[in-house]
């Protein structure tokens, strides 16, 4: 049954007054207004709300249980506004992202931890997927906000930024190579060991197309679905690795490992990527974290963003790689 809110009010009133002729001086209106809504909500109910006593105007007992309704509708009234305000002044609210491994280290650090102490209501739900994981996340409204390297394109995607992040040698810093002024070559990396994502990884898959189009077969000495695995397998000395510098930035910062460019198109082409889904309307938390991460996450740093009112309706999609 649906209940008219004014008329709700003009109930509540006539009650609080004491008299129809009261309510209607207090609501600004003729009293046989009052007394036609009271009648019209009396028939809608079936029942007497009101009855006329030596000291006023009393409920009957359905009277009684349409003033605890309008009591505890208030109540919900009251607090959907003060909820809806408080996510408004983004004192309440989450939001979700999906991750590559990669970006864990650059998104952890200082990035969230200033966008969290100054919006301290906001909670952020945080999932670790690979590229495939990620774009059925972002596609099915699990997540708010992807980030993602090496892309694959979805007509649902929307790019809301992409920065070139070239394909890096990671070395520990005493190895022969870390000190090479020219790029490395794939030839040179391919006599050393090497550990890297599995196959099914697309980083894994790049490289592997990489060395194939090169015609040469790289020294694979362990596979891992781990970005710490092959983050501690370079700290150690055991061999290499590949992987854009903003993966291990805190370790190229502390100078237990170093980065070096790699002669090799298919890498300088390598981008990462912040998404989000084309025609999801995004909470006003997710716009604001959106562009605190691509201004402080160095994945992102510099790189431009298109204006969320302003962006075309298909979304813009980067060049597929081969």
């Amino acid at each position: 049954m649906d209940i008219p809110h004014q008329r709700l009010v003009y109930f509540r009133v006539t009650l609080e007054s004491g008299s129809v002729r009261q309510a209607a001086a207090r609501l600004d209106i003729a009293p046989s207004a009052v007394s036609r809504q009271l009648n019209l909500l009396e028939e809608a109910l079936g029942a007497t709300l009101l009855e006329r006593k030596r000291s006023g105007i009393r409920p009957t007992p359905v009277g009684e249980m349409l003033l605890e309704y309008c009591e505890r509708r208030g109540a919900l009234d009251e607090s959907f506004i003060a909820s809806l305000e408080a996510y408004q002044r983004l004192e309440t609210g989450t939001v979700s992202l999906v991750v590559g491994e990669g970006f864990v280290g650059d998104l952890i650090a200082k990035p969230l931890r200033e966008f969290t102490e100054r919006y301290t209501g906001i909670q952020l739900d945080i999932h670790l997927a690979g590229t495939s994981g990620i774009i059925e996340a972002i596609i099915d409204e699990q997540a708010h906000i992807g980030l993602m390297f090496h892309e694959r394109t979805h007509h649902q995607l929307r790019f809301w930024v992409s920065s070139p992040q070239p394909l890096m040698a990671i070395l520990p810093p005493e190895h022969p190579l870390a000190e090479e002024a020219e790029p490395l070559t794939l030839a040179q990396l391919s006599e050393e060991p090497m550990a890297m994502w599995d196959p099914s990884h697309q980083v894994r898959q790049m490289v592997d197309q990489a060395f194939h189009q090169a015609r040469l077969r790289p020294r694979m000495s362990m596979n891992t679905n781990s970005m710490a695995v092959l983050a501690q397998y370079v700290r150690s000395g055991m061999g290499i690795t590949l992987l854009p510098a903003f993966a291990v930035a805190r370790d190229l910062e502390a100078g237990t490992l170093v980065a070096r460019p790699v002669d090799d198109p298919l890498f300088l082409r390598s981008q990462a990527h912040m998404v989000t889904r084309i025609g999801r309307q995004q909470p006003k938390a997710s716009v604001l974290l959106l562009r605190h991460l691509q201004r402080w996450m160095q994945a992102f740093r510099g790189a431009e963003a298109p204006s969320l009112e302003s962006a075309p309706a298909g979304g813009d999609q980067p060049t597929p790689l081969p």
